[in-house]
């Protein structure tokens, strides 16, 4: 660990265990950066607590009673403010229920790895640092459209809702007696900083159509690759080395690899898109491919849900799977009707979600009126080419 900074403090770990030669191993260790404070039981780190209210995080000893010292740390102090790291053997635990809830952070092994416990403890003393430097608690920004894109937008909107009128009232009556159902689909979709709003379009699909997605996963267009699974539930280096998983995770009260299981996470699709997809209805193929069925969506605009240019707003599921920096920074620029991978990747087959995703983020760090434009053009050349997608 690095060396103490400047008008810094140490972090300063209270250790329950009864084993001074645990605590003496542990501070021998971990001694580059770390105050170890060592007491024998929860009774003792209470009262610890009480005389030095200066402890930065807990390391708990499971077999000492975790249940009944969470419960009295919590009523003594703030739930969240003190950390608990928890060493135990039991496989069965959930950190999720109380008294673990929003107090222990982290489980280990009573044999715990040194490089995996370092890793923990050097992201806690670095979390401190940062807080005490003055970089915590800012209050975020709220992201807003541009005022300029934003009277842009309900110029344009009204005008256009005021001459297509009559086109709407006709499409409605046919999507009405094409197939049963309403007129208008109304979806939750996530916008301009996470915001959640109800999307309009006119209904292209048969009703109940959301409940078949599931069975459809297969037919995605933004699927990577199959890849084989083995019957060794290892990854190929603990495999080679011949050990047991060096990397266990425990889901559902069953243990697996870790690497395996972010490896499969990372395989699945982020968004859905199909090709020829069959619950699109007759008339609802053509309002698809010429982008009618859109056209509900200038309420949108009009309302300030969404801008003419942007990123599309996108549904709960696919939007909680964006949640990393580098993803999430999508929804810094406005919800669009038409944007930068619209008029780039529109109809082609080959286009993988991280693609996406790098046009969305592209859009967002360097969009402007000229650019806007300049999409807007492109668009309606655009909107005319026949896709089934």
């Amino acid at each position: 660990m690095q060396a103490v900074k400047e008008g810094i403090k140490p972090f300063r770990v209270l250790y329950v265990e009864k084993d001074d030669r645990m605590i003496n191993s542990f501070r021998q260790t971990f001694d580059a950066q770390i105050d170890v404070i060592g007491v024998p039981d929860g009774r003792s780190a209470l009262d610890q607590l009480n005389d030095h209210d200066e402890i930065d995080l807990i390391i708990f000893n499971d077999d000492l009673g975790s249940n009944s010292f969470l419960k009295a740390l919590e009523a003594k102090r703030k739930p969240g403010n003190l950390p608990v790291v928890l060493l135990t053997d039991r496989t069965d635990i959930d950190l999720t229920v109380a008294p673990f809830h929003g107090r222990v952070v982290d489980a280990f092994p009573h044999n715990y790895s040194e490089d995996a416990l370092r890793i923990r403890l050097n992201y806690l003393v670095q979390k401190k640092e940062y807080e005490k430097s003055g970089h915590a608690n800012q209050k975020s920004v709220s992201i807003r459209i541009p005022i300029g894109k934003r009277l842009f937008d309900i110029a344009v909107s009204f005008v256009i809702l005021a001459l297509i009128s009559p086109i709407l009232l006709i499409v409605a009556i046919l999507v009405k007696l094409d197939s049963k159902g309403p007129v208008f689909y109304s979806s939750k979709r996530v916008g301009t900083g996470f915001k959640i709003f109800d999307m309009y379009k006119f209904r292209t699909m048969s009703t109940g159509a959301d409940k078949l997605l599931a069975s459809m996963a297969s037919q995605n267009m933004y699927n990577a690759p199959l890849v084989e699974k083995s019957d060794d539930d290892r990854c190929e280096v603990c495999q080679l080395a011949g050990t047991l998983c060096q990397r266990p995770l425990f889901m559902d009260q069953k243990q697996i690899c870790e690497t395996l299981y972010q490896r499969e996470q990372n395989a699945k699709a982020m968004f859905s898109k199909f090709k020829e997809d069959p619950r699109v209805t007759r008339l609802g193929k053509i309002l698809r491919n010429t982008s009618i069925d859109e056209l509900p969506q200038l309420f949108n605009i009009l309302r300030g849900d969404m801008s003419f240019v942007g990123n599309r707003p996108l549904p709960l599921y696919e939007a909680e799977k964006l949640t990393t920096i580098g993803y999430a920074r999508r929804f810094a620029a406005p919800a669009g009707l038409t944007g930068l991978w619209q008029v780039t990747k529109r109809g082609k087959t080959k286009v993988s979600d991280m693609e996406r995703i790098q046009l969305d983020v592209l859009y967002a760090k360097s969009y402007s009126f000229r650019t806007d434009m300049l999409i807007l053009l492109k668009t309606l050349k655009a909107v005319w080419q026949k896709e089934n997608v």
